[in-house]
């Protein structure tokens, strides 16, 4: 049986590096912020009856869509 040993180590950590990915994990926390932002907005322009349907009280909307809320137990 032959047995594959691996040498490669990962690059070090280096300021450049984690500089890049906190602007990475900034600018991804933004986009996310504005699509959470979106949906809500999306959300509150629906009538009740619409939101009826899918199960979202008009005033549980952000928490829905933040995931904070346990849409099961509104039921």
């Amino acid at each position: 049986m032959t047995t594959i040993y691996t040498t490669a180590e990962s690059a070090p950590a280096t300021a450049f590096g984690g500089f890049t990915r906190a602007i990475a994990n900034w600018a991804n926390g933004l986009a996310a912020h504005w699509v959470r932002r979106e949906a809500i907005k999306n959300l509150q322009a629906l009538d009740d009856r619409a939101l009826r349907d899918i199960g979202i009280p008009r005033s549980h909307i952000e928490a829905a869509v933040k995931g904070n809320l346990d849409l099961m137990r509104l039921s």
